[in-house]
């Protein structure tokens, strides 16, 4: 039966008992459910061609032996069978391969194979997620089969293209533009169909990465001034109620002296965002739509695995999804030192509030991945939550794993990457470090901190911005994700700060190790900054991953 039949047959109370009963499980009952899916999955993935190539004829009976005898893993464990796409060495055959980036520059893309039980879970977290983003407490949710939702996602075979796949089987709720025509347009013609059909439709509801809802809502002012009359062109379709609703718009926001918002045209129940650097957006989409975006989490490997609350007060992973394993601060930056050593995990019962995490998956119903390193940092905010009734630990994004510099979910820049782009620029950049950082106006930016070696500076004059232009050039060549935050969010987020000759020699001399060569702590910065002028602070002690 369909979510819309459902909701003819069913009370409210039903129906988010259902779908998000999960919120009112104890940490026990989680547990539970975790550890007996988890041996399901195990016995798949043992019997199968790919699982043995790590176990070795051996096959784990308990969740602790499973932890024991299979290490952490990372894509390039599976990318043989994966990329091949080589269903029967699987633990389940699977009905679709969704793909993403791998590494830019180096690695196009990584797939992922998705079986019709992890689809099924999918839909059913998916729904869960579209009751909670709707909702203003418990047990509440405002959905009908009338809506419409503001296409701003990636079609398939990228991973938010399965959203109108699995909201078809539930609901008949309609994407403005329809589904089949976006995949033929550019993302400009998305946004301009989409704003025209809600002025003739109504929008009820928006999904897509933050950056780029973000970007999206932002349009709607430029549509508005649109040259030679096309704002006319677009309303000359629209009822006259929502016409009446546009005028009145107008005049409002001229007597306030602001520009048209969107909160101004549209009565919205709901925004879901996905992807890294949503807090950098958060606060603009709420002030654009009238209402507070909910972040869910969700990937190409790990499915939907998890969702924020009608409080919106920190997100709840889904028990169904996969097995949850966590590595210390500590434990990461070990195994950042020394790559072979393989971390200690705990499991959700043995989380601690304030503390960052490495999330580690094992992907239930036949998936492939076991163990998997996907690369995401979360912080656990807190156990339980009494306003919400919730006993379950919560947390909050924090951002990609220090070697990775994601900016507003479009790229994966590596170490790698960046030295493909130096050394295809013919620039003789003798030392660098890059580092995530933050604009005035909270936006997300890549930081390049380098030395020239001397004889290109004796031998010319290289401004920062000059090096910028010139290194942005080959970045979107090895990197076509890089490429497209220009392109799609009208974005270049490079960074120069040029070092003098001898800074990264002068930071080892005093501190007896390098810098490190992917975001460094902020204190390391301010150490290599001041070993330009040789005023060497005092040695600071303890973790960046302690003060996260």
């Amino acid at each position: 039966m369909r979510f819309q039949e459902k909701m003819r047959e069913y009370s409210k109370e039903e129906l988010w008992r259902e779908y998000c009963g999960f919120l009112d499980l104890s940490l026990p009952e989680y547990m539970t459910i975790q550890r007996r899916l988890l041996l399901e999955q195990v016995e798949l993935w043992s019997s199968c061609v790919l699982g043995q190539t790590f176990l070795k004829g051996r096959c784990p009976h308990t969740v602790e032996e499973f932890r024991e005898m299979v290490p952490l893993t990372t894509y390039d464990d599976y990318a043989a069978t994966l990329l091949s796409k080589q269903a029967s060495d699987l633990p389940a055959e699977p009905v679709l391969w969704i793909q993403t980036t791998w590494e830019g520059g180096i690695h196009p893309l990584k797939v992922a194979p998705y079986t019709k039980s992890m689809l099924d879970t999918y839909k059913r977290n998916v729904m869960a997620c579209f009751m909670m983003a709707t909702s203003k407490c418990k047990g509440d949710f405002d959905i009908s089969v009338t809506d419409h939702m503001l296409y701003a996602l990636a079609p398939l075979p990228y991973a938010t293209g399965l959203l109108p796949l699995l909201l078809k089987d539930e609901i008949d709720v309609d994407f403005l533009p329809p589904v089949k025509d976006a995949a033929g347009m550019t993302f400009k013609e998305r946004n301009i169909a989409g704003f025209k059909l809600g002025m003739r439709h109504g929008i009820e509801y928006v999904f897509g990465l933050g950056s780029v809802t973000y970007y999206v809502s932002r349009s709607l002012s430029a549509l508005q001034k649109g040259s030679g009359g096309s704002m006319a062109s677009k309303l000359s379709s629209v009822s006259p109620a929502r016409l009446l609703r546009y005028l009145s718009a107008m005049r409002k926001c001229k007597k306030e002296g602001r520009e048209l918002l969107p909160k101004d045209l549209f009565q919205l129940k709901g925004i879901m965002c996905a992807g890294t650097d949503n807090n950098c957006y958060k606060d603009d989409l709420e002030r654009l739509w009238g209402i507070r975006p909910m972040e869910i989490f969700a990937g190409t490997e790990p499915t939907c695995i998890g969702t924020e609350t009608w409080s919106r007060e920190g997100m709840y992973f889904f028990p169904d999804a996969c097995f949850y394993e966590f590595i210390p601060p500590r434990e990461m930056e070990r195994s950042m030192a020394d790559p072979s050593y393989q971390p200690r995990t705990v499991l959700m019962d043995e989380v601690v509030p304030g503390t960052t995490y490495e999330i580690v998956l094992t992907v239930f119903k036949g998936g492939a991945f076991a163990r998997y390193r996907v690369g995401d940092l979360y912080r656990c905010t807190g156990i339980g939550n009494r306003s919400e009734q919730i006993q379950l630990p919560r947390f909050a994004y924090v951002d990609r794993v220090p070697s990775i510099i994601d900016i507003a979910g479009f790229t994966r820049i590596s170490e790698n990457s960046i030295r493909h782009a130096i050394e295809l620029s013919g620039l003789q950049v003798h030392q660098w470090t890059a580092k995530k950082e933050y604009s005035p106006e909270n936006r997300p930016l890549m930081h390049l901190y380098v030395e020239l070696s001397p004889q290109v500076l004796t031998s010319s004059a290289i401004s920062a911005q000059i090096l910028r232009e010139h290194l942005s050039v080959y970045f979107k060549y090895v990197d076509h994700d890089y490429q497209d935050l220009k392109k799609i969010l009208g974005i270049d987020p490079l960074k120069i700060t040029i070092l003098k000759c001898g800074t990264f020699d002068s930071y080892l001399q005093r501190f007896g190790r390098p810098v490190r060569r992917m975001n460094p702590e902020s204190c390391e910065v301010a150490d290599l900054m001041a070993c330009q002028t040789q005023l060497y602070p005092p040695r600071r002690e303890g973790s960046r991953y302690d003060r996260i």
